[in-house]
């Protein structure tokens, strides 16, 4: 009998990471498509909003019910189900012929973006072994990263390949980069059915062979027996204790701990990250450049990004969660630094210095971004690289730890749920 663990739970990890990898692609492709859409569908500024902030609405909802979909028909089920969601946003996405249609096929694809961000990571934790976890973990993390920067690589390479021939008026080349996300979600899909059922649900079934042999393969025959035994000691605990609620949320013994988790979610997504990533194109093109060398230049905050939050994954165990935290506080705002100038200079009562004051504002907020677009660029790399190695990882990694273990789930799904809101 062999000792030996017979399969690759790094392989698996990878796969069912893939989940992160079509979140971080379906968050970021919009970004090379809102100009075309605002022409095509004759859409207001309020209306291409709504496009593209409705895929987080859908996924605050998700996140909010994917657990419990997820302990009452297996991970690997739900993930097959956020595959599926994926593939069908994607196509119905480059389809759409109505605004409504785009709002629809968006919303279905929020709905697999929140329950790949919540059961993929749960997977992973319960089949890797415990010496594993914390690396195998990051790996969904490292896929939402790499999903940005993929979305970003597309959108320049198919806009590339399908140039605008007249300025402000598109071909289809944004349909083929909203479809494109329809590969890797059917290959996503096809990877699913090679994934095992996760231990711990399989035990929770009262299916202890098939958990058995999943922990074999996964950990050796050696330390399968151990690791049930585990499994089954932390559901008879779970057995004994009343079921966590959210009015325990609110007890005072958990009061700091909830500030704590919810404060986090809250700083991460005022910061403004997503509107950086969703109109990154947009913002380039305001500071001068053209679309393709916009959709260049959104390649290098994609790749910024996977660099410094490689570096993160590699810091967040040597220096520890604070350092990283606070190392994000050096970024200053200068429409911030200006709104409070203004506010002290009117104030004084000074007509010609309010003039002045109020004229600057408005420079930066109407021109001043084609002053130099270089510095545009570069500042928002620096921005990026503050988040990707502080608050982007740092937050998901503190969740799993500040929370105890009986409250951990609906603790944590809270604190999404808020985070989300926020955004």
């Amino acid at each position: 009998m062999s000792q030996k663990p017979r399969g690759s739970t790094a392989l698996i990890a990878a796969s069912v990471a893939l989940g992160g990898f079509l979140m971080g692609f379906d968050s970021a492709v919009i970004s090379g498509v809102t100009g075309p859409l605002k022409s095509v569908f004759q859409l207001s500024a309020s209306e291409l909003g709504t496009v593209v902030a409705c895929l987080t609405l859908s996924a605050t909802l998700a996140m909010a019910i994917a657990g419990p979909l997820a302990d009452r028909f297996g991970r690997k089920r739900i993930l097959a189900v956020t595959a599926l969601l994926f593939t069908i946003s994607a196509i119905w996405s480059a389809l759409a012929t109505t605004y409504v249609g785009l709002i629809a096929a968006r919303l279905i694809g929020g709905f697999g973006v929140g329950g790949a961000l919540i059961i993929a990571p749960l997977y992973i934790a319960e089949i890797a072994p415990a010496e594993k976890r914390g690396r195998l973990v990051s790996f969904n993390q490292l896929n939402i990263v790499l999903g940005f920067s993929a979305a970003f690589f597309s959108n320049y390479f198919i806009e590339k390949a399908m140039p605008n021939t007249e300025p402000g008026v598109f071909n289809d080349a944004w349909r083929w980069m909203l479809a494109v996300e329809a590969v890797p979600a059917i290959i996503y899909l096809v990877a699913l059915w090679v994934v095992p059922n996760s231990p711990r649900w399989l035990a929770m079934k009262g299916r202890r062979e098939e958990a058995r042999q999943v922990l074999a393969w996964a950990s050796g025959e050696a330390r399968a027996d151990a690791a049930l035994a585990e499994i089954d000691a932390n559901l008879e605990v779970a057995k004994t204790e009343s079921k966590a609620g959210l009015r325990e949320l609110l007890h005072p013994r958990m009061r700091f701990v909830m500030v704590v988790g919810l404060g986090l979610g809250f700083f991460q997504q005022i910061t403004g990250i997503n509107a950086i990533f969703y109109y990154s194109t947009t913002i380039f093109e305001m500071a001068g450049s053209g679309r393709e060398a916009s959709l260049e230049q959104a390649i290098y905050v994609g790749l910024v990004n996977v660099v410094f939050t490689v570096i993160a994954m590699w810091l967040i165990d040597r220096a520890g969660r604070k350092p990283l935290l606070i190392a994000d506080e050096v970024y200053e705002d200068q429409f911030a630094f200006l709104a409070a100038l203004e506010t002290s200079v009117k104030a004084t009562g000074d007509t010609e210095a309010i003039a002045a004051v109020e004229g600057a504002a408005q420079d930066l907020a109407k021109g001043g971004l084609r002053i130099n677009g270089m510095l545009v660029l570069l500042a928002i790399m620096g921005y990026i690289a503050g988040f990707a190695i502080s608050l982007g990882p740092v937050m998901w990694a503190m969740f799993s730890e500040i929370f105890p273990a009986r409250m951990r789930g609906i603790a944590i799904s809270a604190a999404g749920f808020f985070n989300s809101a926020i955004s």
